[in-house]
């Protein structure tokens, strides 16, 4: 069971707010670059359905999975809206053998879902299954070797120094608790699932600690908007992303 289940009321509330416009916004950007030939998409943990639609815009065949019926019908009724038709399907990580059979995708997304699983290792490698050979795995991780950025630019140094030391658990803004994990883990889980990590990307690196009720009219949204593409994919700025985003390949049984 995700952690995050029971806030989903107060994630629909927030969709408008710059932290998330940014997020959604790079990390669509960020994918658009690794599409390739693909032509179909598992989303898992798909929410609302921005990257889900986004997909389908770009001609693919697109299933969205998430626990929350309420996020479903949000995502179905956008979908309707702008003519790009998505399969909805209620269900988790752990009983997608139930609910999707045994198929298989060019590609498989998984944003802002890791962090609130028990087990992300596993859940990789349950996601990287459901590629195909050559198939593409977008996720989505918060960045455990940059916790206490947040707090530090935001002047809030006692909570910066307290990230230091505490560990990889953290308390997000939703108020939900939830695991950060290292880059070194994730490339460790990937060649143990089976994949080979061809990019990877910061995801909100200049407005990190902007305050959580900070909406997206409140600045110059294009300017913002493309310094954190670039950002996200500059050295040393994207080692500060509050996410990571990785693209990892399945490889083909040797």
């Amino acid at each position: 069971m995700s952690t995050f289940t029971g806030f989903e009321a107060v994630w629909a509330e927030r969709l408008g707010n710059l932290r998330n416009v940014v997020r959604q916004h790079v990390i669509a950007h960020q994918l658009a670059e690794h599409l390739g030939t693909a032509r179909t998409a598992l989303d898992v943990g798909c929410g609302q359905g921005t990257q889900t639609i986004q997909l389908a815009r770009r001609g693919m065949a697109v299933t969205g999975v998430d626990p929350s019926s309420d996020l479903l019908a949000q995502m179905t009724t956008a979908a309707e809206a702008a003519g790009q038709p998505v399969r909805a399907v209620q269900g988790t990580i752990d009983d997608l053998d139930d609910v999707i059979d045994d198929e298989q995708f060019d590609l498989v997304c998984a944003h802002g879902l890791l962090m609130y699983l028990p087990d992300a290792a596993a859940a990789i490698k349950t996601l990287a299954e459901r590629l195909v050979d050559g198939g593409v795995l977008s996720f989505t991780i918060r960045n455990g070797d940059a916790l206490a950025y947040r707090p530090g630019i935001r002047g809030e140094y006692r909570a910066a120094l307290a990230a230091f030391e505490g560990g990889d658990r953290y308390r997000s803004e939703l108020g939900v608790d939830a695991a950060a994990h290292s880059r070194t883990q994730i490339e460790q889980w990937c060649v143990r699932a089976g994949l080979a990590i061809t990019a990877w990307y910061g995801v909100r690196v200049l407005t990190d600690g902007v305050p959580a009720d900070t909406t997206a009219g409140e600045v110059d949204l294009d300017a913002c908007l493309a310094a954190e593409v670039e950002a996200g994919r500059r050295d040393p700025y994207r080692a500060f992303g509050s996410q990571l985003h990785f693209l990892a390949t399945r490889r083909p049984p040797q």
